[in-house]
């Protein structure tokens, strides 16, 4: 897999790391691409394409709104690692960005490699209300379940401690830890749409390109 560091550290995003993703579909991405609704594909999925395209033709990430929330979710990871560590007695290793082996447009940034077969995914809400419902019912796993089905993919591992970790908890609630299982059916289902949906990226870039040479 190839290795490219997220962050600097200063803690800004790598400029080789959004190279690298710049038109792939990517795990923050796989839920959009999944969307769906009673009436077909959900429009987060045309824009999902529109920009991708956009990337390719660029060769650049599309620049997203940066919130706070964001910003405390990269500050918490690096405790929330250790945390995970301690109590679970393992090592994780940190990995940057993992191209897939199947799909060239394809590619995830796991918060970390557990073991042989392992990986972790890790979740800092800024609402304390969605830490108790990731303590309470797992609704973490849940809502993450194509990122985390994506990541196992393309790194071809079993599992995933999705986590949620929020330090206004006192000890013993600070970490919500589920496990999540390798769903070959949900990975299926994946690769094919991330195949069919490249080649409608490839037709509208080749429009775009068609456009360009005509101008």
């Amino acid at each position: 897999m190839l290795y490219i560091a997220q962050h600097l550290d200063d803690g800004s995003a790598n400029p080789a790391w959004l190279a690298a993703r710049a038109g792939k579909f990517t795990g923050s991405r796989f839920a959009d691409l999944m969307a769906r609704t009673k009436s077909g594909p959900s429009t987060s999925r045309a824009n999902l394409l529109a920009t991708l395209a956009v990337e390719r033709i660029t060769g650049q990430c599309v620049e997203t709104f940066i919130n706070a929330a964001m910003i405390r979710g990269n500050d918490l990871e690096p405790p929330a690692r250790t945390k995970y560590e301690a109590l679970r007695g393992v090592l994780v290793e940190e990995v940057g960005f993992c191209e897939s082996a199947e799909l060239d447009c394809v590619g995830v940034s796991p918060d970390g490699l557990v073991g042989i077969d392992g990986l972790v995914e890790i979740k800092c809400p800024s609402a304390m209300a969605k830490h108790l419902e990731a303590l309470r019912t797992c609704a973490h796993a849940t809502e993450y379940r194509w990122q985390v089905q994506g990541q196992l993919w393309v790194t071809d591992r079993a599992w995933c401690d999705v986590v949620s970790f929020d330090p206004r908890w006192p000890d013993g609630l600070q970490l919500a830890i589920h496990r999540v299982f390798r769903d070959e059916a949900a990975i299926a289902e994946l690769r094919a749409e991330c195949a069919k949906a490249d080649a409608e990226v490839m037709a509208i870039v080749a429009d775009l390109t068609a456009l360009r040479s005509a101008a």
